[in-house]
């Protein structure tokens, strides 16, 4: 039984990317099949008044309706008459989209480096009270109007967009990243388990943030707890013509500026030397160290670069989605840990996976819109759609790096083991 285990492992670690969308392609299939047998047998337990009559027995939910609401319903039903681009259904898609490449790249690159970020909601929540914080006050210092030459007068509120919202990005970006330098520094210097770490800091960001709020950041005009909200003119803009409404909370610059850091993120493990680094560190931690690699620091920055970009995901919840610090902070971060998992800790490929959680989210809203399938039941398929297609790579990232350390143990120059004079640095 184990020499067929560590078979499969080995199959799944050197799986081409063809082998890898056909597996994932049939896992969805099969997922898709056994949900919806799920479906069909949850709706003979249901009353309704009218369903498929079997055995005596009524069915009222319909799998094929389910399906067509949560993945159609997701794009605004595309192929109804008076379909449009920019429907709200497609906005709320692309909106969660967006936040969850910021999370998805957040504990991939925690992940490529070694690291078990779980922590990502901790650093996003405080990247969030941050950008609120710094651009609820910047605000009041930005002037009224700046006149250039021959006269031409810039109002506020060009100034305010220009300046104020790179200003919170890198506020949250700086906040989520020194968060996320504390569990690394803990790990590096301490040896501190990391998964504890940042699973400890995400209730301890809860708390600091709750605390901050009530001290000092409270809304006074308002009874719930949130910070101020940012002026109009500080929130993410959206296209004219071409984009969606503002009151879709949705901008397609947002989901640009995503794109952009995805491909970054890729470009710099492939074609940099701290990526490269990065990467080695995650996949054979003694040849790195052999190689000159300062583990220790390579594990504050890869947990620094990973907050960072935790940060700016609640940076963007904040700009683009309500204007202001809510309390109430989605999961953005532990989802994150899934879209990750699924795209194979792929830069690139947090892009789709993130995509299909943002389907799911708008899509189960639309169930709930044109059926009578309980939301529990839609969360039940849709965990089942995740799992099925995630657990193949779940397995050929695990199996990967038994390969990887079973098999192709780095050598010295002279024909030794690189870990036999040093093994406790190399499995450090």
């Amino acid at each position: 039984m184990r020499d067929r285990l560590e078979s499969i492992a080995e199959r799944l670690a050197r799986a081409s990317v063809v082998d890898r969308i056909v597996i994932s392609l049939a896992a969805l299939v099969t997922a898709v099949l056994i949900g919806g047998v799920l479906v069909f047998v949850s709706g003979a337990f249901a009353s309704c008044r009218t369903g498929l009559e079997m055995g005596g027995a009524t069915f009222c939910y319909n799998p094929m309706q389910v399906y067509y609401e949560l993945f159609l319903g997701a794009l605004g039903h595309p192929l109804e008459g008076g379909w449009t681009l920019t429907n709200y259904s497609l906005a709320t898609t692309l909106q969660r989209t967006t936040l969850l490449i910021f999370s998805g790249l957040s504990v991939a690159v925690a992940f490529r480096a070694g690291l078990l970020n779980i922590g990502t909601q901790g650093q996003l929540v405080v990247g969030g009270l941050a950008t609120a914080v710094t651009v609820v006050y910047a605000s009041a210092v930005v002037p009224a109007r700046i006149v250039l030459p021959l006269g031409v007068v810039v109002p506020a509120g060009v100034i305010g967009t220009v300046v104020l919202i790179p200003l919170g990005v890198l506020a949250g970006a700086l906040a989520g990243g020194v968060y996320g330098a504390v569990p690394g520094a803990l790990k590096a210097y301490a040896d501190a388990n990391e998964v504890i770490t940042t699973i400890m800091l995400n209730i301890i960001a809860v708390g600091i943030t709750s605390t901050l709020l009530s001290w000092q950041f409270q809304d006074p005009n308002s009874t719930n707890p949130q910070t101020a909200p940012v002026p109009e003119y500080a929130e993410i803009p959206t296209l004219p013509v071409v984009g969606f409404g503002g009151r879709m909370n949705f901008s397609l610059l947002a989901l640009a500026f995503a794109v952009a850091l995805m491909v970054g993120i890729a470009w710099l493990f492939a074609r940099t030397s701290f990526g490269y680094e990065l990467r080695t560190s995650g996949i054979q931690p003694g040849a790195a160290a052999y190689g000159g690699v300062d583990e220790k620091r390579m594990t504050v920055a890869s947990m620094t670069l990973s907050g960072a970009l935790g940060g700016i995901g609640g940076a963007f919840w904040v700009l683009m989605v309500h204007g202001r610090w809510l309390e109430n902070v989605p999961s953005l971060g532990f989802d994150g840990i899934a879209v990750s998992v699924l795209a194979g800790n792929s830069p690139i490929g947090v892009g789709a996976a993130a995509f299909l959680f943002g389907i799911f989210d708008s899509g189960g809203n639309s169930i709930g819109t044109a059926t009578d399938v309980p939301p529990e039941l839609v969360g039940i398929l849709t965990g089942l759609i995740i799992l099925f297609v995630a657990m193949p790579e779940f397995f050929r990232m695990l199996g990967r790096r038994y390969v990887t350390v079973d098999s192709a143990r780095p050598a010295r120059t002279d024909g030794g083991d690189a870990g036999a004079d040093d093994g406790g640095d190399a499995d450090a």
